[in-house]
């Protein structure tokens, strides 16, 4: 069988098929897989970590898999994409369910603060934040390639990131206030948002990814 060179790691939360056909409308020459198997995923060339739902069903799941070494393992040697809930696993602790992260990055996930969810004129900002907001990048890096400062991307969320080393940070949405909704170091680049559901952006962030060579 051909070498597989992008893995979309399976652990039962999220919606993988979208995501796995997001990469193959990008890179149709590509083998890509869905997969929950860790002797796969720590021989593809890249890897895919999505996910939705709460951050204790998804620990959990990610354990009952026996992949959690294997999400490790991919974040130290290879090209690393983690969406929505896989960026916010990467970090120490959750406030969902009071619970720790793989605490590949020391930070916390935290609820949006119901005090500060007011928009301008003082009305109620919803949580979840759902729909599209303005990413503000903040520097260069390879997987912003050919996507213009302030594009807009899909969120559906109701915890952010906020990593304890502001140098992670590669990208800001302000819902009121600027929160990180990217992140990047070395072979990893992990995003709160979703860019299999984020139209042109989205795609050519995916794009990107499948050509980065960190």
């Amino acid at each position: 069988m051909n070498r597989l060179q992008v893995a979309v790691i399976d652990y039962g939360m999220g919606n993988l098929r979208s995501v796995a056909n997001a990469l193959k409308a990008v890179a149709p020459d590509l083998h890509i897989e869905i997969t929950s198997d860790a002797q796969q995923i720590a021989a593809a060339e890249r890897v895919v970590f999505p996910g939705q739902g709460a951050m204790p069903d998804c620990i959990r799941e990610l354990d009952t898999r026996g992949l959690r070494q294997a999400v490790i393992d991919a974040t130290r040697d290879k090209p690393f994409l983690g969406i929505c809930i896989g960026l916010q696993m990467l970090f120490e602790h959750s406030e969902e369910g009071d619970v720790p992260g793989l605490a590949i990055y020391p930070g916390e996930v935290k609820r949006f603060p119901a005090e500060k969810m007011l928009d301008a004129h003082g009305g109620k900002l919803k949580v979840p934040h759902m729909g599209w907001s303005q990413v503000e990048q903040t520097g260069a890096h390879a997987l912003w390639q050919d996507i213009p400062d302030l594009a807009r991307f899909y969120y559906v969320h109701s915890y952010y990131v906020a990593p304890a080393e502001s140098a992670l940070t590669a990208a800001t949405t302000a819902y009121p206030f600027d929160y990180t909704c990217a992140i990047a170091q070395d072979n990893v680049f992990a995003v709160q948002f979703h860019p299999e559901k984020s139209a042109e952006s989205g795609l050519q962030l995916l794009r990107n990814f499948v050509n980065w060579k960190p």
